[in-house]
């Protein structure tokens, strides 16, 4: 296919014929700044806002408006004109605006909302530079210090030392992988300004409140919508948004999320983090260093004390990576009460998390693999990737705010979401939602999510079903781990007696292996009479749970993989009217065969309407167990989660009775 083919149909009026000889044309063009390629840009989004597809011809403008090439900037600021609001703007009239406080910078209470920040900080810095500490002290005497004063010294003069190289360095760094990896475009406060007019009001107003220098600014070429920052110092900091942030959200909205951004400035959030960061990481150095070390050469003396420092540095790594998580969930609270008091503007803060998630879905809907971007800036960004399945979903056909505000009975009022946000750098957006609701009572406005109608549902939600098997469902999660401890007890309280020492290896395995069945039982129930629903309805269900898989069949389509960066994956992305799910495979021949099915069959699914048979889980980021695949020309794809249960488990139970029978024989 040639670019003068493509124009030819679009000037003849073929436009869906022209869509897809521009689009392969594109693809198939290696230099992305070419004449030819910029060239077939600009007609495919023509082309596409001649068949009334305003959202792709849109997110295409927006990507040609940071073009290097300053003609096709001017000539996309031009076609900008002509376009109509896409549905992606558009869906914000699906939520009613209230507008906003009459005075800036009220102070509001945060009732409890978050705990204490500089607490937080404090508790958490000290906690981790003491496990540094106490680790490199132990390493110093380990390698035969005769003077514990000296090596005390060392010890903190190698720490300090690292952390101080770290908290000043680490910006730059970041600045040279942004630019490798995203390629980070700084800009001068006036584009920004041109992009959204209260954006730069906002960091004028902060910056002069604060008496804090204007951050660098830094716009990624990515519709998927993200804003990040870091730094070392609050007046060197960067703040870096996605052009998507500008293409989903409205000017205030966009403001809020800037603001947040601005309040971990202030608050020194990045500098905190990244000290932080870096104490755990030396746990973990401490831990591989000392293991590989244990497992060396000299005295049986200096092994074993090896091994117990590397014990002690992997307890520490696992204690350190609870408690920066905990600090990043704090975090978020704070910077997001500074967006509610300086814009006085909480709902519009709602509003563009919701909308970032809407963005987020939009933009993998579109796309093969999930972003790079988002993928990679997880912990840094405004919002959890993973939990935007859900929220976007929602937003996606909502256009009553109350269908949005049900997606989050799970996030407020089911205990597994607790329990998995142990694991998340971000707080789950319903309490977020929910806190900024409470700003906006403060500041006498109506509330865009009704969180005291979802509260009021919640309260009537089956606690027995919530509550009342979620302990003995903790035990079963941990099923395997909880069997391979109590075999290995087992195992030495029976060698202790019986001085036989199959019995310490057998245990062990088959203690796993009962372990896995038992929770196989429970993850994997029967679905032969698998309900047919759509994916909505599956993410709005407040008993979901990671554990009981609710057996399902959906319909829709294949949109690409649900492995970041990885062109041979085999999980894939389905999606209905409603929203979208990734879907788990697993093959007969384990991990080889995910290898094979995602290199040679995944490819060509891709955009295939399908239906799919599997068991819904819940957690921070919603998924399907697939058991059955069925496309509409009659391929057949077949899943085996249940079957790899039931042979490990099987196999290590077999496996440890073999071995005690032999073992024992001899």
């Amino acid at each position: 296919m040639t670019l003068q083919s493509g124009l030819d149909a679009l000037k003849q009026g073929r436009y869906q014929e022209a869509i897809e000889i521009l689009e392969q044309f594109c693809g198939n063009c290696v230099d992305r700044n070419s004449p030819d390629y910029l060239s077939a840009q600009m007609w495919l989004m023509k082309a596409y806002q001649s068949t009334g597809d305003i959202e792709k011809a849109t997110s295409l403008c927006q990507k040609l408006m940071v073009s290097e090439n300053p003609q096709v900037r001017s000539w996309a600021e031009q076609a900008r004109q002509s376009l109509p609001k896409s549905s992606a703007t558009q869906s914000s009239s699906a939520i009613q605006k209230t507008g906003r406080a009459a005075t800036l910078g009220v102070k509001l209470a945060m009732g409890g909302v978050g705990g204490s920040l500089a607490l937080a900080s404090g508790v958490t810095m000290t906690l981790l530079f003491g496990m540094v500490l106490v680790l490199g002290l132990s390493l110093v005497l380990i390698l035969g210090s005769d003077d514990p004063l000296n090596g005390l010294a060392i010890a903190i003069a190698i720490t300090l030392i690292f952390n101080i190289a770290a908290f000043f360095l680490s910006p730059f760094l970041m600045d040279l992988t942004q630019s490798w990896l995203y390629h980070t475009r700084w800009v001068e406060l006036a584009e920004v300004e041109s992009l959204s007019p209260e954006t730069a009001r906002i960091i004028q107003q902060v910056c002069q409140q604060k008496n804090l220098k204007t951050p660098r600014l830094g716009i990624i070429n990515d519709q998927n919508p993200t804003a990040f920052t870091y730094g070392s110092l609050p007046n060197s900091a960067r703040l870096v948004v996605s052009q998507g942030l500008f293409t989903y959200l409205d000017d205030d909205e966009i403001a809020t999320v800037y603001a947040h951004e601005l309040g971990h400035i202030v608050h020194w959030d990045f500098a905190v983090m990244t000290v932080a960061s870096t104490l755990v990481q030396i746990c973990y150095l401490v831990y591989s260093t000392a293991r590989r070390l244990g497992r060396g050469g000299g005295s049986s003396k200096i092994k074993d004390a090896m091994q117990s420092a590397a014990l002690v540095a992997y307890i520490f790594y696992i204690l350190g990576t609870y408690l920066l998580l905990y600090l990043s969930r704090t975090r978020e609270y704070f910077a997001d009460h500074f967006a509610a008091e300086t814009t006085g503007n909480p709902n519009g803060l709602s509003r563009a998390l919701v909308k970032i998630a809407y963005g987020i879905l939009e933009e993998g809907s579109r796309a093969q693999e999930p972003s790079r971007l988002i993928e990679g800036t997880r912990a840094l960004g405004i919002y959890d990737p993973k939990a935007a399945a859900s929220t976007g979903t929602a937003y996606r056909i909502a256009s009553d705010p109350q269908k949005i505000g049900r997606v989050f009975l799970w996030d407020m009022f089911n205990p597994w979401g607790w329990w998995m946000e142990l694991n998340s750098t971000h707080p789950l957006t319903g309490k977020r939602v929910r806190a900024l609701s409470t700003y906006a009572e403060q500041l006498g406005l109506p509330t865009e999510f009704d969180m005291g109608r979802v509260i009021g549902e919640g309260k009537n939600l089956n606690k027995s079903k919530l509550y009342g098997s979620f302990l003995l469902d903790i035990v079963l999660y941990g099923a395997e781990t909880i069997g391979l401890i109590a075999g290995l007890c087992m195992g030495v309280m029976l060698f202790s007696s019986s001085q036989n020492p199959a019995l310490t290896i057998s245990a062990p395995l088959i203690g796993l292996g009962l372990g896995i069945l038992v929770k196989a039982l429970v993850m994997f129930p029967n679905y032969k009479q698998a309900p047919a629903t759509d994916i909505l309805t599956l993410m709005s269900d407040p008993y979901a749970s990671p554990l009981r898989g609710q057996p399902a069949k959906i319909a829709g389509q294949l949109i690409g993989r649900g492995d970041a960066g990885y062109q041979f994956g085999s999980d894939l992305k389905i999606q209905d009217r409603s929203g979208m799910l990734y879907l788990h495979y697993a093959s007969r021949f384990g991990p080889l065969g995910n290898f094979l099915f995602g290199m040679k069959r995944v490819q060509n699914l891709i955009g295939e309407q399908v239906g799919a048979v599997g068991w819904f889980r819940r957690g921070v980021a919603p998924w399907m167990d697939l058991i059955q695949l069925q496309s509409e020309n009659g391929t057949i794809v077949n899943s085996y989660h249940r079957f790899w249960s039931f042979m490990l488990g099987g196999g290590s139970i077999i496996l440890g009775v073999v071995l005690m029978m032999f073992l024992s024989s001899r």
